[in-house]
């Protein structure tokens, strides 16, 4: 790949990452942050040529410019050696971005985006419901977007709904803001015998894959989310975290104001240089294991729904979030 190709791509990036539109001066900013230093001639350059293929678009001189969906496309297309590792980065840059501090109480977390025909809406929250009921999910708090509304800075397309559910990244995030390191390693399929979580079945490293390796397991019907609920036996999804064995107390006293605030999913923390259901850690450190975010979608391609999965789609503020009963009421009311 040429370094203009590159360089190409590297403005796509920033542009995807982004939900509103940015100029040149921002781009720059964020190529120098990845170690690109790229003059602001070259950038003006790239991105005209990148308006001509259409693969961006200008919304205005002053505002800037969004990536359009050729664009993503050719993201997706990209030299897929490079895109090795794009998921830990992905993980690593909205732990960072993301402003939710359980000191503060407030703040933006990560969301994951499904869309869902809307008129399986009513039954896609029923179902739901079931898998905040038994804490398999970070939060029972979720966002409801109609064809043209927004959520994570993605709008909902014509005959779709989104529904957006907390990502497990958002643990990760929230411990870093409160000045713990935390190193997401795997994703994987959680084994459950009598409602006890006792190892994984299947792992994938988030920095030897270009995909998220939940939708992967979710897309190849490889949970058992329904039957946990109703037997104690099953697979969900589930993370698997390192923090420095130093910041063990500290984490269990975020964990508990986190929980007072709505935000769980922890299946388990280990103990220092101790494996934790079957993974060893790196010496120096603990294990920590976080529910799936996307457990409640998983359930509902179990129950035979249609679903199209975006993960780690972008940020939203926590207090935007609703219970799902609200929008049960809510949806009962308009039907």
């Amino acid at each position: 790949m040429t370094k203009k190709e590159k360089t190409r791509l590297a403005i796509l990036r920033i542009l995807n990452e982004n939900s509103t539109a940015i100029g040149a001066a921002k781009i720059r900013a964020a190529l120098l942050s990845s170690g690109l230093d790229v003059q602001p001639r070259t950038i003006r350059f790239h991105l005209l040529d990148l308006d001509r293929t259409g693969l961006t678009t200008q919304v205005s001189r002053r505002t800037g410019r969004l990536i359009t969906d050729k664009g993503r496309q050719e993201l997706s297309h990209a030299n897929i050696v490079d895109k090795v590792g794009v998921v830990a980065s992905r993980v690593d840059n909205l732990a960072y971005r993301m402003s939710y501090r359980p000191s503060l109480k407030t703040g933006t977390v990560v969301i994951n985006i499904s869309l869902i025909q809307p008129e399986h809406l009513s039954r896609a929250l029923n179902e739901m419901k079931l898998v905040f009921r038994h804490n398999f999910a970070i939060s029972s708090r979720i966002m409801i977007a109609r064809p043209g509304e927004v959520i994570a800075g993605t709008i909902a397309p014509p005959n779709y709904i989104s529904l957006g559910t907390v990502c497990s990244v958002t643990v990760s995030g929230a411990l870093l803001h409160e000045g713990i390191p935390v190193k997401a390693r795997f994703s994987g399929l959680l084994e459950v015998r009598n409602r006890i979580p006792i190892r994984f079945v299947e792992l994938i490293e988030y920095g030897g894959t270009t995909l998220d390796p939940l939708e992967i397991f979710i897309q190849a019907n490889m949970t058992r989310v329904r039957d946990v609920i109703l037997t104690g036996n099953g697979i969900l999804c589930a993370g698997f975290r390192e923090i420095p064995t130093a910041a063990l107390e500290d984490v269990k006293g975020i964990v508990r104001k986190m929980r007072n605030m709505g935000l769980g999913g922890i299946v388990e923390l280990g103990q220092p240089n101790q494996a934790v259901l079957g993974v060893p850690v790196s010496e120096g450190h603990a294990g920590l294991i976080v529910y799936g975010g996307l457990n409640p979608i998983a359930l509902l391609r179990e129950s035979g729904l249609p679903v199209i999965i975006k993960s780690m789609a972008g940020l939203e503020d926590y207090s935007a979030l609703k219970t799902i009963e609200e929008y049960q009421r809510k949806v009962k009311r308009d039907e």
